[in-house]
């Protein structure tokens, strides 16, 4: 396989899922948002910073402050063309790869990807809003699920599907740890210490829910919600798909079915070793954002290392 078309296939997987990790991660905060009351407040921007696009939001909204509204940042999240990582930016990047790799793809991903588009163009402005927002985001959801499914069932198994795999989990380790980082970032500001618990066991409950993690949550720990329980779930457990320690095991099922390349080997053990050796005690008694942050500066290097090795060596 040509290097160019291992490059979009990757690409194209990985815009698939940081759009709908985008919609989950903007659920998150509209879930939290009708479910707390109205005396405690809720901050936005932390989730801009959580995208890693603190700084040219600054840039592009100069006046916007630190406790800017919900329809700033969920249209920058959403709908901003300017911003490389908004759910529109990156549908339509996935859009203009899949022209470049149709004849690898079955017809049906096409179809399903121009449906996501249209659906951005012709329903997003309402979707901003309140009223109709967690119904747009569950649509744009199913819609990338679908294209997820017609990969899973109608892709032959050769190497440019081992390249999709790569891509959709090297993706979701980093928007899980977003996720994460997104409900553990100060969203949710109590006006008493009495109530911290609680709204921060809430705030969990809800990126469980934006994860679609809370049923298997349950299933697997039959505890209430709790940081210590929830970080242990979505970091390390071995059978949810979403989980990060599921899909770093997914890359490393992926490798041998590719040509040897060491310094990718290296670089995947060392975020594996990572995650496994954390320890969810110690990072629900603080702000787990540093570690996320440090997950997710690991998996960039390992991005670097596969496109290295695989599409510019």
């Amino acid at each position: 396989m040509l290097s160019r078309v291992a490059d979009n296939l990757y690409w194209f997987s990985r815009y698939v899922r940081r759009a709908e990790n985008t919609a989950r991660l903007v659920g998150v905060g509209s879930q939290l948002q009708l479910d707390l009351p109205r005396s405690v407040h809720f901050t936005w921007r932390p989730m801009i910073d959580t995208v890693g696009a603190g700084e040219f939001f600054a840039q592009q909204f100069p006046q916007s402050s630190d406790d800017v509204g919900d329809a700033d940042v969920v249209r920058f999240l959403l709908l901003e063309s300017r911003n490389p990582s908004s759910l529109r930016s990156s549908v339509d990047a996935a859009r203009e790869l899949l022209r470049s790799v149709r004849d690898s793809l079955p017809q049906e991903v096409w179809e399903a990807i121009n449906d996501l588009h249209q659906q951005i163009e012709t329903t997003g402005e309402r979707g901003l809003s309140r009223r109709y927002r967690v119904d747009f985001l569950n649509r744009i959801v199913d819609g990338c699920l679908k294209v997820s499914g017609l990969l899973s069932a109608n892709v032959s198994r050769d190497i440019g599907f081992q390249f999709l795999r790569l891509g959709t989990a090297l993706e979701q380790a980093d928007m899980t740890t977003r996720i994460i980082d997104a409900g553990a970032s100060g969203l949710v500001r109590p006006r008493n210490d009495e109530d911290r618990e609680t709204f921060r066991n809430m705030q969990w409950m809800s990126v469980l829910r934006s994860l679609a993690a809370y049923q298997m949550f349950r299933r697997h720990v039959r505890q209430r919600v709790s940081a210590e329980l929830a970080l242990r779930f979505l970091l390390q457990n071995g059978e949810f798909p979403r989980s990060v320690q599921f899909c770093l095991s997914r890359v490393q099922n992926v490798l041998p079915t590719m040509p040897p390349r060491p310094g990718v080997d290296r670089h995947l053990n060392r975020v594996i070793g990572l995650t496994r050796n954390a320890d969810p005690v110690s990072l629900a008694q603080r702000n787990p954002a540093a570690f996320m942050d440090e997950i997710q500066v690991n998996l960039g290097r390992l991005h670097d290392a596969i496109a290295e090795g695989y599409f510019h060596g």
